[in-house]
């Protein structure tokens, strides 16, 4: 497991001013787009990037997702149309490195007002997202997308850290203050009441999962790194960042020893990819399976409605799969 690589308050500080930064302060009371239906309208790449935008933003936002209900966010694809929308924007945030159609469309818009998530954090390589049969983001494309996650194969699932979310919601509610300066004070206080939560959410991950028997979980593609290592876990997935690579067969030998050796009881699928490997490992190694959800969309067969309630559901999950000392 890699060794945390904390950041520091002045570091924070300084990823939060960027966020902030980053934006064209807006002139007068009324942020631009706000003559329509005196809302500050802001597109988001996909959920955690719409739900930090909706928590914090509240009555004051028109919040628009680029990616669906039930589409993959790796998958995305963006029309000439909505690359022409992106630059109606008063704000864009997203998370660079996840979608790369998204990181093309952004650039091509002319958007000025962004906020990239991935500057309101630190990225960081975890083991488990690169094995051997799966690494075509480094090594080539099977599948025929381009699927670049960052600098040096950097994670970008930050946000199933609920602590990392919560430097990211500070950057967040900054770039909405600086949009929308009018009304900047209810922007702090709704920043400070959801990284309130997400601390409470940090808090009972810690104490849920501090007295694990088994250390280890088995996943369809290796999106758990920052949860893992935050709460002294190990993440095997069975795909690496990309949900739709192919396991090569020592893999799949490689995953089926190390169930028996660690004692792994269950292996985890998620709602929004094929859970086709993951039922097979199963089936090969007389496991069972459930579901753990990297949070990437919200759809009918979600755990949950928001981001705190599938987040809860996992923690169940994990604890039923992992089982107590």
């Amino acid at each position: 497991m890699n060794a945390r690589r904390l950041i520091s308050a002045a570091a924070l500080t300084g990823a939060v001013a960027l966020g902030a930064t980053a934006l064209t302060a807006c002139s007068g009371a009324s942020a631009p787009g706000a003559d329509e239906d005196g809302k500050l309208h802001v597109t988001a790449s996909f959920y955690p990037m719409q739900f930090l935008a909706e928590q914090i933003g509240k009555e004051h936002v028109k919040v628009t997702s680029l990616t669906k209900p039930g589409v993959e966010p790796h998958d995305l694809e963006i029309t000439p149309k909505q690359t022409g929308q992106l630059g109606a924007s008063d704000l864009v945030v997203y998370l660079k490195g996840l979608q790369p159609a998204v990181d093309k469309a952004v650039a091509q818009s002319g958007v000025k007002n962004t906020v990239d998530a991935a500057t309101l954090t630190e990225l960081e390589v975890h083991a488990g997202a690169g094995h051997e049969g799966h690494e075509h983001a480094q090594e080539g494309e099977p599948s025929g997308h381009d699927h670049d996650h960052g600098e040096a194969g950097a994670d970008p699932h930050v946000w199933l850290d609920p602590a990392k979310y919560a430097e990211i919601a500070k950057g967040v509610g900054a770039a909405l203050e600086k949009a929308d300066p009018a009304h900047a004070a209810d922007y702090r206080k709704n920043t400070d009441e959801l990284t309130g939560k997400l601390t409470a959410l940090d808090t009972e991950f810690k104490d849920g999962l501090g007295n694990s028997a088994s250390k280890t979980f088995i996943t369809t593609h290796s999106a758990f790194g920052y949860l893992a290592e935050r709460y002294g876990l190990d993440q095997e997935g069975i795909s690496g960042v990309d949900p739709e690579s192919e396991p090569s067969p020592a893999r799949m030998k490689e995953l089926q020893a190390l169930a028996k050796k660690d004692n792994v009881s269950t292996v985890f699928f998620e709602t929004l990819a094929s859970d086709k490997t993951a039922k097979s490992l199963a089936a090969d190694t007389g496991l069972k399976t459930d579901v753990l959800d990297p949070l990437e969309g919200i759809t009918d067969s979600s755990q949950g409605a928001d981001y705190f309630a599938v987040m809860r559901s996992n923690l169940k999950n994990l604890q039923k799969a992992l089982g107590t000392k």
